[in-house]
């Protein structure tokens, strides 16, 4: 029986364009032109800084979503929510808790924070995120409902779990290891944990070389 969360253990599959395939076939995906790429994270410490230096190394647009009181460590491609903007993108934190089967802080810097991970997920075609995947299958820390919010979105969706050491794929259902996957979307989301490693940054310095051409 499939388990419904979870990390499924067996042989490595990867999900090109959203489609099940041998990875010997995701190997002649073409790479992509980073002129005509747009990354969508939010320039944070950790992860989303990382993903805007490999962005602005290969050429790729960023845009970083920030709002008032938001420390960024992007200074390119800054796009500042108003606060209107970001209620937008509001969610009951009751139902985020639930639904992550953890409680969250009801301070209003933390509902921005989800808010603006929401306009990230919003704005990208595939989302990509470092950090770890939970037994419960959920994504540790805040920039778990990134994950959950593609889920929702039926979004295609990457984690690089920092623990486990390798990249999972979510099917819909569970979460499956695939091996050295490459974005396929010329829009595409990068967020994850503040407290990156350094598995992490290769995992992201791998992706971008398969990803984009040169």
């Amino acid at each position: 029986m499939r388990k419904r969360h979870g990390v499924a253990s067996g042989r490595d599959v990867c999900y090109c364009h959203g489609n099940r395939a041998n990875l010997n076939i995701c190997k002649d995906i073409p790479m992509l032109d980073p002129k005509k790429c747009t990354l969508y994270s939010g320039g944070a410490r950790g992860a989303e800084s990382e993903f805007g230096r490999l962005a602005e190394k290969y050429g790729i647009e960023e845009v970083n979503f920030s709002f008032e009181g938001h420390q960024s460590e992007r200074a390119r491609g800054v796009r500042a929510l108003t606060s209107e903007e970001l209620m937008r993108k509001d969610v009951s934190l009751v139902y985020v808790s639930k639904l992550m089967n953890r409680a969250y802080s009801s301070a209003p810097i933390f509902r921005k924070v989800l808010q603006s991970i929401s306009w990230q997920v919003d704005s990208g075609h595939e989302i990509w995120i470092v950090g770890e995947v939970l037994e419960d299958g959920t994504v540790k820390g805040g920039t778990g409902w990134g994950a959950e919010f593609a889920k929702i979105c039926n979004k295609p969706l990457f984690v690089f779990d920092q623990q486990k050491n390798g990249w999972f794929t979510w099917d819909g259902e569970r979460w499956n290891p695939v091996a050295d996957p490459a974005i396929t979307h010329h829009h595409f989301t990068g967020t994850g944990t503040r407290f990156l490693e350094e598995n992490g940054r290769q995992a992201l310095a791998g992706l971008f070389s398969r990803s984009f051409s040169k």
